[in-house]
């Protein structure tokens, strides 16, 4: 594995790197010409303040790893991504860099080499961190996933599932489940008092969104060049991409792809890497 810095060069990386697995030199096989590459954009600047004071959420740990580490280890498992770029708080980018240097096997056991990784400073908010992670990217990427660090145990046969419907012509693409609980629309009143309701969608057209989400990288840079940012920025980067009129199609996700925002997500995902480490040496 290399990580480096931005602007740094994949060379100068190798130069000072300790050795390591041997990078990738089989051409990606979800592209069908080889030469374009998949990179994989991890967002993790924020604070997540709904997991209480410390660290940022990003770097909380799950049984003893940083759940950032946990993220990259699943974008690495994906064969057809061949970057990441994780896009570290605004004056973290030392703080994220050493951490990954501390975590060097990203593909447990070797099965896998490990993926190069770039770090880089982020923005504001998560609309402008995605942007800065595009703006690394080298020119050979053509196709781009965007994951949420909150997101650690996205298995990886959801990962090539996105990756593979972009690459067979899809602008963008979400991973869903179906909703199974009744979603009421309501009139929102200060004050938690109650609240009317104002309509009741249909369960069966509704889909609980998680990620990675992927895109034509040509589609999500139109999206972040076109789209302002508003208040505190977009959340979805599809939502800006159907802003644009663009078609965004949903393949199906997965119950272990949940994000982890409360303390009781903490608590569900140790079990989930429990059963992991029981059923498959995870």
């Amino acid at each position: 594995m290399s990580i480096q810095s931005a602007g740094e060069s994949p060379t100068d990386a190798a130069a000072s790197a300790a050795p390591g697995p041997a990078p990738r030199t089989a051409p990606d096989p979800a592209s069908p010409q080889g030469g374009h590459r998949t990179a994989a954009i991890i967002p993790a600047a924020g604070r997540g303040v709904r997991l209480g004071p410390g660290a940022p959420k990003a770097l909380r740990t799950l049984s003893g790893t940083p759940m950032l580490v946990h993220a990259v280890r699943a974008m690495d498992r994906a064969r057809a991504v061949s970057l990441i770029v994780v896009v570290a708080p605004p004056d973290g980018a030392d703080e994220v860099r050493h951490l990954l240097d501390e975590h060097t096997s990203l593909a447990p056991g070797g099965e896998l080499p490990a993926t190069d990784v770039l770090v880089v400073p982020g923005g504001e908010t998560r609309q402008d961190s995605v942007r800065l992670g595009l703006a690394a990217l080298p020119g050979d990427v053509d196709a781009v996933l965007v994951h949420d660090a909150a997101r650690p145990l996205v298995p990886v046969d959801t990962v090539d599932a996105v990756a593979a419907a972009v690459r067979e012509g899809a602008p963008a693409v979400v991973p869903a489940l179906p909703v199974p609980d009744t979603v009421k629309e309501v009139e929102p009143r200060p004050g938690g008092g109650p609240e009317p309701v104002t309509g009741t969608p249909e369960r069966s057209r509704l889909r609980a969104v998680q990620t990675p989400q992927g895109f034509a990288l040509k589609v999500l840079a139109a999206a972040h060049e076109q789209v302002a940012r508003e208040g505190d920025g977009a959340t979805d980067d599809a939502g800006m991409v159907e802003r644009l009129g663009i078609e965004v199609v949903v393949v199906p996700g997965h119950e272990e792809a949940f994000k982890v925002t409360r303390p009781l997500d903490l608590v569900l995902a140790e079990a989930v890497i429990a059963r992991r480490r029981a059923t498959d040496g995870f």
